[in-house]
């Protein structure tokens, strides 16, 4: 916890006294946690409210973030999948967990995006290797993320505060279940687990 802290307050210093600097190289290091989930994210979103406002701060993270993660998950679908699907023909126990991947729904998989604590790149990764449509994926981040962005940006908490602060734990699950239940009415009413479907066939 003691090193996590350490490492928010330097990069939060770091990129305030960057100047006209600190909200590009902010949104560089948003993009980049689609690859490095160690990377703290709430501090880039942060720094981007402070110096670009509040509108055009929780835009442009979005965007990066949304961005990077698409990103490293098609990179992994382009690099990685063809290898991996021959890896686990004979692995009877990765098969099923792929399986169980591949037909996630819409609602679960945006879910797991919008909870705060998720290591995004095991997401990409999961995601990038799996058969998922690549819309599909896409419209959950865009959803997942929006709550991500809201949470960091807008409540104003660190990781290390979300892991040992009760009243700030509850304000993660109440934003997930939101989340949660919006990513299920909109599945609902547009059936898009279907609809994704058909279109990548």
């Amino acid at each position: 916890m003691e090193i996590l802290d350490n490492l928010n307050v330097i990069l939060n210093n770091f990129l305030l006294n960057a100047g006209i600097w600190a909200p590009l190289l902010s949104s560089i290091l948003i993009v980049l946690e689609g690859i490095f989930a160690f990377l703290p994210l709430f501090v880039f979103v942060t720094v981007n409210l402070l110096t670009l406002g509040n509108i055009l701060g929780s835009l442009v993270s979005y965007l990066c973030t949304v961005i990077g993660n698409f990103l490293i998950f098609n990179l992994c679908r382009i690099g990685l999948s063809p290898l991996f699907r021959k890896f686990i023909e004979n692995k009877a126990r990765l098969s099923n967990v792929m399986k169980m991947i591949n037909n996630i729904s819409f609602s679960k998989l945006v879910l797991i995006i919008s909870i705060p604590l998720t290591p995004s790149f095991l997401v990409n990764l999961a995601a990038g290797l799996s058969k998922i449509p690549k819309k599909k994926y896409l419209y959950a981040l865009m959803l997942g993320k929006t709550c991500i962005i809201i949470f960091w940006g807008f409540l104003g908490t660190s990781l290390v505060e979300c892991l040992t602060n009760p009243f700030m734990l509850t304000k993660v699950v109440l934003l997930i279940l939101a989340c949660n239940i919006i990513g299920k009415l909109i599945n609902q009413k547009l059936n898009l687990d279907e609809v994704f479907d058909k279109i990548e066939k």
